[in-house]
């Protein structure tokens, strides 16, 4: 039943699925980009620490957010907790459109933070099971896409926003910025309740008739009885592997490789043009000495960046499932290292508009370097290398790893720019090159494998302590 399931043809209703699996990431996306739009218009009174936790601070309840949607949506469902987590977004999204004051501030982006970690948990936990073996990459990678789409669309309506009401950038124009995110939710909130529960999640739990109706909504038509032989089956598999625990060395294995690569996604330095570009870019671009005016000019050129993000992701839809995760991965982190140095050489040598250009191109092949072979690849690994029994947990814990570097190297950054300057770009670099070492010795080709088989090749590798690529 489930070879059936693998050979599925991905029809519309997979790709919608992915999607609204994914508005998670959408909102990630946008809650990152709309709080450096807005940031500078707050009319409240923040101190440094205050400043620095809502620029990063929803990273941090990332964190917490993932590790506690683990347990969750392993005993309840994956369907339960992408519904709640829609909730929490929309209830974040209006509290920052109407906080009367700082603390109401602060207490709605850690709800959205604790909704972003939830969902980066769950998501692609979700997509990989029910996707078809031969498409399980291009639609995984739906959630780094979804990113990159909230990203773009966050400067956009800041850009809108602020030049149809200059004048009210530190009023109403703020609280739009930040509050236009509880539209999606409410639309995910709306819809995720339509979706089917993860069919292999269901027969997990022995939930039989929901399998087969789950399945039905998927396009496959078996009967209960069929149901009931695949859970037996699966059953015995697991009994001639002898696992004593759910928590095998192979599953071990494959949460390390996760995490690090989780790491290295993060501190190689991808979020520091989306969190700091309009601060960053904004003085090569302003024509105007006007606080909105500059702002708007920071923006409009991180806009860009967000558009080459988006452009460049429709590359690793196309490649994930012909080239493989590891010479995507490969090439993404080689293509990094590259042009991050290329955008420093622009800083430090050139002057007018030449520097403009040469900083441009750097850091959109920088972006564009990650967006096809290293976001997508991160999420898709943490969806895809677990056993279902342990799925959510094994996702989650990678999800928080995640978060965690993002909220070291996004609230480091101002400190490390400051200390030592543009050398701050060899060090992203140098990671950049380390993480290609350790995705050739550790990360294994998993394309084209049948879920359940990708666990096996972690646990062969734990076995014979193979330090290699399968």
């Amino acid at each position: 039943m489930l070879a059936g399931l693998d050979s599925q043809p991905t029809t519309s209703f997979y790709w919608y699925l992915a999607v609204l699996s994914c508005i998670g990431g959408f909102l990630f996306g946008y809650d990152t980009a709309d709080i450096g739009s807005a940031l500078g218009f707050i009319p409240y009174h923040l101190s440094t620490f205050a400043t620095g936790y809502l620029v990063a601070g929803a990273s941090l309840g990332a964190a917490v957010g993932a590790i506690a949607a683990g347990p969750l949506t392993d005993r309840f469902g994956r369907k339960s907790l992408l519904i709640a987590d829609a909730a929490i977004y929309a209830i974040g999204a209006l509290l920052s459109g109407v906080a009367m004051n700082s603390a109401v501030l602060l207490i709605a982006r850690t709800l959205i933070g604790l909704a972003v970690g939830a969902d980066s948990a769950i998501a692609t936990a979700y997509i990989a099971e029910f996707a078809p073996r031969d498409r399980r990459g291009s639609l995984m990678i739906m959630q780094q896409w979804m990113i990159t789409v909230g990203i773009l669309v966050s400067y956009i309506a800041a850009v809108v926003i602020f030049k149809i009401a200059p004048g009210s950038a530190g009023g109403l124009d703020w609280r739009l910025v930040l509050g236009l995110g509880a539209v999606p939710a409410l639309l995910a909130l709306a819809l995720r309740t339509r979706m089917p529960e993860s069919p292999r999640w269901l027969m997990l739990n022995g939930r039989y008739a929901d399998t087969q109706k789950a399945l039905g909504q998927l396009g496959m038509d078996v009967s209960e009885e069929q149901v009931r032989d695949t859970a037996q089956q699966l059953a015995e598999k697991e009994r001639q592997l002898e696992r004593k625990t759910q928590w095998t060395p192979g599953v071990k294995r494959a949460l390390i490789v996760v995490c690090v690569f989780f790491v290295f996604q993060q501190i190689s330095g991808i979020n520091i043009p989306f969190y700091y570009g309009p601060q960053l870019l904004g003085k090569y671009f302003e024509s105007s000495k006007s606080a909105v005016d500059a702002a708007v000019a920071g923006v409009e050129a991180a806009a860009i960046l967000g558009a080459v993000n988006v452009v460049a992701t429709y590359f690793a839809f196309r490649f994930i499932d012909k080239l493989g995760r590891r010479k995507l991965a490969i090439g993404g982190y080689a293509g990094m290292a590259l042009f991050i140095l290329v955008a420093a050489w622009g800083v430090a040598h050139l002057t007018g508009l030449p520097r403009v250009w040469v900083i441009m191109i750097g850091f959109s092949f920088f972006i564009a370097s990650f967006a096809i072979g290293v976001g997508g690849t991160a999420w898709l690994i943490q969806g895809e290398v677990f056993p279902t029994a342990v799925r959510g947990r094994a996702a989650a814990t990678g999800a928080s790893v995640d978060w965690l570097a993002n909220f070291v190297i996004v609230q480091w950054f101002p400190t490390l720019n400051s200390r030592f300057g543009l050398a701050w770009v060899i060090l992203f670099a140098a990671l950049s090159v380390m993480a290609i070492v350790f995705i050739a010795r550790f990360l294994p080709e998993t394309k084209g494998l049948p879920l359940e088989d990708v666990t096996a090749v972690f646990e062969r590798q734990a076995k014979a302590g193979a330090v290699g690529g399968a």
